[in-house]
């Protein structure tokens, strides 16, 4: 049983589709959105009699910053780093879907940004309403590793740094031990990185890029497991005319 049970641990965590997508304005403000969604075909494989007898459906929606208000109490704890950050989540918001009828599994997170810089390191989104409904400490939180984005003229950079390397080695160990176990498996676990510019592109620093026919979008597939087991793989600089 408790075997059945950490399969099912593993099937939420890896049967999953992400994408990423921004669009940048020609001022450089613009919109993020992080869409992931379970896999039907690939949850069903693990998860097995258990798939039909989910009876789950909820369907929420929030701005961050109504957890912010609701919870200020928690909030001005928080030393003025941790407050800070927290605030650069404030105009992110989460609409989350689980219905086992429709058989959708989906937590889209956005954001408008009036700079690529603004944008929140939008994967640790529901952690950190944890942290504020809960007065946890950031401390606690076993993140390895922080994206962030930067617009310097006619250069785009995503860039993924490896926070904390003792959590990072326990992952990758972790995440190997999954794969070994999944092998039989016919998994679909992408992440997708859609990027909209205002002009053409001139360069990309990954040649598994695709670019679109008017060389102002682009399209970079990851799996999961190889995205997870070492996130600077999506680095990416792009090189504007």
């Amino acid at each position: 049983m408790k075997y059945c049970f950490y399969l099912l641990l593993i099937a939420i965590a890896t049967s999953c589709q992400v994408t990423e997508t921004i669009h940048i304005n020609p001022d450089g403000s613009g919109t993020i959105e992080i869409n992931e969604h379970r896999d039907e075909n690939s949850y069903m494989q693990i998860a097995g009699e258990n798939y039909s007898k989910e009876t789950v459906f909820s369907d929420t929606t929030y701005v961050f910053q109504d957890y912010i208000n609701k919870h200020n109490d928690n909030f001005i704890k928080y030393t003025q780093p941790e407050q800070d950050l927290f605030s650069k989540f404030k105009n992110v918001n989460v609409h989350i879907k689980k219905s086992a009828f429709d058989k959708e599994f989906r937590t889209i997170i956005t954001q408008n940004f009036q700079k690529v810089e603004d944008i929140a390191d939008l994967s640790k989104t529901e952690n950190y309403v944890s942290d504020l409904v809960h007065n946890y400490a950031l401390t606690a939180e076993e993140h390895y590793y922080n994206v962030r984005f930067a617009l310097n003229g006619n250069h785009f950079n995503r860039i993924v740094t490896i926070t904390d390397e003792d959590i990072f080695q326990k992952e990758k160990e972790k995440i190997e031990s999954y794969k070994k176990q999944l092998v039989s498996f016919k998994l679909v676990q992408t992440y997708t990185l859609k990027y909209h510019f205002p002009r053409k592109i001139k360069s990309v620093s990954n040649n598994n890029a695709i670019i679109s026919a008017d060389k102002k979008a682009l399209e970079l597939q990851f799996l999961i497991f190889d995205f997870l087991q070492n996130p600077e793989i999506t680095n990416l600089e792009v090189v504007l005319e």
